[in-house]
C-alpha cells in the first residue's frame, strides 16, 4: 500500500498541526513568514541581533496563541500584529520614557523635498535603526503601521503630544541622517 504525502499544505491543515505542536508545521510557518516578520523587527530594533531576538519572541507568542487564530482571516496580518505588539512590549520594557513637549519640536523645512527618494531601502532602514527607541517606535507605528497618535499614545502609555513630538523629531533626524548619507556619496 502506497501513501502519498502532499508537499503543499493548506493553511487549515498547517494551523491544525501547529496547534498540535508538530515541529514540521512550526518550521514551515517559520520559514514562510521569516522574511516579512524580520523586516518588521528590523524597523523596530537598533541592530540585527536585537531584531532576531524580537523575531524569535514573536514566533514564540505566535506558536503559543496559534489556537486563537480565526480561520478565514489573514494569517499574515494576524502574525504581523503579534510581531508589532511584541516590538511595542520590548520598547516598554527596555526604554526609559521621556516626556517631551510638542512645543520643543523644531521646524522640518527642507530645501530638497524628495531627498528620501534618492536613498536605497538599505540606507533608509539603517537610518531608522539609528533613531532612539522612542523616535523609532513612534515613527514605525505612525508611518509604517498606520496607527493614529491617539492609538500610539494608548499603546506606549504616553501623551498624544509626546507622540506627535517624537514623530516630528524622528522625521527631522531621518532627514539629517539621509541627507548626510546622500551628501557623502556625491562627493566621491
Amino acid at each position: 500500500m502506497e501513501i502519498a504525502l502532499s508537499i503543499n499544505y493548506n493553511e487549515r491543515d498547517l494551523i491544525s498541526a501547529c496547534v498540535r505542536k508538530e515541529r514540521w508545521a512550526q518550521q514551515v510557518l517559520y520559514e514562510e513568514f521569516y522574511s516579512p516578520l524580520m523586516a518588521i523587527c528590523l524597523r523596530y530594533s537598533h541592530h540585527e541581533d536585537e531584531a532576531m531576538d524580537l523575531l524569535h519572541e514573536s514566533f514564540i507568542k505566535i506558536f503559543r496563541s496559534i489556537n486563537k487564530y480565526q480561520p478565514g482571516t489573514s494569517l499574515g496580518a494576524w502574525m504581523r500584529r503579534i510581531t508589532v505588539n511584541t516590538a511595542i512590549d520590548y520598547y516598554r520594557r527596555k526604554v526609559r520614557r521621556r516626556t517631551e513637549n510638542i512645543d520643543q519640536a523644531f521646524d522640518l523645512s527642507t530645501e530638497e523635498a524628495d531627498a528620501i527618494s534618492k536613498c536605497s531601502e538599505q540606507e533608509i532602514l539603517a537610518a531608522i535603526q539609528k533613531l532612539t527607541p522612542a523616535y523609532r517606535t513612534v515613527f514605525n507605528l505612525y508611518v509604517i503601521e498606520g496607527y493614529s497618535h491617539k492609538e500610539i499614545a494608548e499603546q506606549l502609555k504616553i501623551t498624544e503630544s509626546t507622540s506627535r513630538s517624537n514623530l516630528v523629531k524622528a522625521r527631522s533626524k531621518l532627514q539629517v541622517l539621509l541627507k548626510g548619507q546622500h551628501g557623502r556619496g556625491k562627493g566621491k
